[in-house]
């Protein structure tokens, strides 16, 4: 009888667990938009090309291909869920990562791609 008692004081103890590492809806939401924003991949490789340091829309262009109008689409995007952010330089409009832990993440998945796991 005791064991049964353990192992529901530890099934609760696991679920109050769970609860509290949750954040709140907003916020769950909001890491979602921002994981949607990472998975696309040209703004994947306009972050990768950024990981050097601030680059202009055209040292961009050159790093990932494409064309000047659909990166700066993509800038766009990845500056409305705050994870590049600009400054103007005289007339070129530099951007960088705004979180390093952007780059961190990153980082991590480029070495799970050699992850035989």
């Amino acid at each position: 009888m005791n064991n049964a008692c353990d192992e529901e004081e530890l099934h609760e103890a696991r679920i109050k667990a769970a609860l509290a590492a949750m954040p709140a809806e907003e916020k769950i939401e909001e890491m979602g938009a921002r994981f949607k924003a990472l998975a696309e991949p040209s703004r994947l490789k306009i972050l990768l090309a950024l990981s050097v340091g601030e680059l202009c829309v055209d040292h961009i262009v050159e790093a990932v291909g494409g064309n000047q109008s659909a990166v700066s689409h993509q800038l766009k995007a990845l500056k409305d869920n705050r994870i590049v952010k600009c400054r103007r330089d005289g007339k070129k409009i530099l951007y960088s990562v705004s979180d390093g832990h952007v780059l961190t993440m990153i980082e991590v998945a480029k070495e799970h791609l050699n992850c035989n796991e």
